[in-house]
């Protein structure tokens, strides 16, 4: 195994089902609910010095699930070219993600989410099959699709251990 391949099956070996476009949509409603719960202030929260505030991690997941849009929608679709990565600690800098709401936030991922759902659920399986290279490593769509899923639990279970024992 590549480490490439290392690299991402450790987001899939977190999707809790193989139904992983049910678990779009749940893990979806369980960020949403997360967030939901929070204040202005404590979203403004990072676990330590140097980490992102939970306001970032938001807006993280809206910007990675982007990106990954993008790169399933260009596979899908027969892009033969290589994809090109992204930092996502220049992303973070330069997001601005603290000078927004939280509801703006919010909303922001939810529409992202929905977007996100409405591509992969209308998309062709055979097209879920294609194989294209993004940031110099071969991937079907299928797979990136499931990485928006493992991407988010990475994050809430991330948000679970780091973040809220320190909110209470």
């Amino acid at each position: 195994m590549t480490d490439f391949q290392k690299y991402i099956q450790r987001y899939l070996d977190l999707i809790p089902s193989e139904n992983w476009l049910e678990e779009l949509k749940s893990v979806g409603e369980k960020t949403v609910s997360l967030f939901s719960f929070l204040t202005e202030e404590q979203s403004k929260f990072a676990y330590a010095e140097g980490k992102w505030t939970l306001k970032e991690v938001l807006l993280h997941l809206s910007d990675t699930e982007r990106v990954f849009q993008y790169r399933t929608l260009a596979i899908a679709r027969g892009e033969e070219k290589n994809l090109p990565g992204f930092d996502e600690e220049l992303y973070a800098q330069n997001s601005f993600a603290n000078e927004r709401s939280l509801d703006c936030l919010l909303e922001e991922y939810q529409l992202v989410r929905q977007s996100s759902q409405i591509l992969l659920e209308t998309m062709n399986f055979s097209a879920l099959n294609n194989i294209g290279t993004a940031n110099g490593n071969q991937i079907s769509a299928e797979t990136i699709g499931k990485l928006i899923v493992g991407h988010n639990i990475h994050h809430l279970n991330v948000i679970e251990e780091r973040y809220l024992p320190d909110l209470n």
